[in-house]
């Protein structure tokens, strides 16, 4: 395959798809970036997530069952990196023999992520007609793509989706383990290595974006809530590379910052944003100004939280 785009080199190749048809396997170059056809994705690098609770053992054991999974919480509490890491722990062991020519080859755990908006259809997932030079020709939509093959399907941020959209995931949910294409009048049984996946921040929740109570009861539940102040600790400083004292006072930061969440604070400072504020004061940034930068500005523009937050921050960093 070549490429018409200036400056970037496509390699690719066919492989066989559940039930022998073919799909492009295609990398392309760019700089030091590599592109992958969204079903060769894996993650090679184990991702770094410090276990709070149980939540490793109970996605082992739905995964093992083929339950699809929920899981809700709050921004930058940790959901994706989960997945993740849940992909990449999966995914082992990663050799298996080929019966063609008796090498080993690498084998892991593909991981399709759809970030969910408003403007999701349902042809985004499933797939959809498309008209080039050639005529018209059909391309599958991640979802199909990801059934096929056996992957981890992550709809992040489900309820961001159009409820008209989420609906079509039913049949994947429970036993019969199906995705109807209607314009194409087929209808696929998911590989058996497919799980589905689905994240939302039951803060966001409102009449209008809000789970259907028949999409919720198809799906096993995980709660995620910010970390404890000492596992959050080891997370920033793993994460930013800052010093330990640094990480300690970080997270008795985001401790303090999260009960003005009763106090016109719309939501508490995620573990994300403590580790960006880590990662400035890593690199010399004063302990304050990466606060007011990474924090304070971040979470809001009302000015009398504003001084909330800063007076907190120089109760911590005097």
């Amino acid at each position: 395959l070549e490429s018409r785009v200036p400056g970037i080199n496509y390699r690719g190749g066919c492989a066989k798809q559940p039930g022998g048809k073919d799909y492009l396997a295609t990398q392309s170059d760019l700089g030091n970036s590599t592109v992958y056809a969204v079903e060769e994705y894996a993650v090679h690098d184990e991702p770094y997530y410090l276990p709070i609770a149980d939540e490793v053992e109970l996605f082992e054991t739905a995964y093992a069952q083929r339950i699809p999974v929920l899981l809700k919480g709050p921004t930058g509490a940790g959901k994706t990196r989960f997945v993740e890491y849940m992909a990449y722990k999966l995914g082992r062991p990663m050799m298996k023999v080929s019966s063609k020519t008796g090498q080993e080859a690498e084998h892991r755990m593909p991981l399709i992520t759809v970030a969910c908006h408003e403007d999701l259809t349902a042809s985004d997932l499933v797939g959809r007609y498309l008209l080039d030079t050639d005529g018209t020709h059909w391309t599958d939509g991640p979802l199909t793509r990801a059934v096929k093959v056996g992957a981890i399907c992550y709809l992040d941020e489900v309820v961001e989706a159009r409820k008209d959209t989420t609906v079509l995931i039913h049949p994947l949910t429970d036993y019969r383990r199906l995705l109807p294409i209607e314009k194409l009048g087929q209808v696929i049984e998911a590989a058996d290595g497919f799980l589905l996946v689905i994240s939302y921040n039951p803060g966001y929740q409102s009449a209008l974006k809000d789970l259907k109570h028949s999409t919720r009861q198809r799906f096993i539940a995980i709660e995620f809530d910010y970390p404890p102040r000492e596992q959050e600790a080891e997370i920033i400083a793993h994460e930013a590379g800052c010093s330990r004292e640094a990480s300690i006072d970080l997270a008795r930061l985001g401790e303090k910052v999260r009960h003005l969440k009763d106090h016109g604070l719309g939501e508490g400072v995620s573990t994300r944003l403590l580790v960006y504020a880590g990662k400035l004061m890593a690199q010399g940034v004063p302990a304050r100004r990466a606060c007011q930068v990474a924090i304070t500005w971040a979470l809001t523009d009302d000015q009398e939280v504003q001084r909330s937050i800063e007076e907190v921050v120089t109760s911590i960093f005097e």
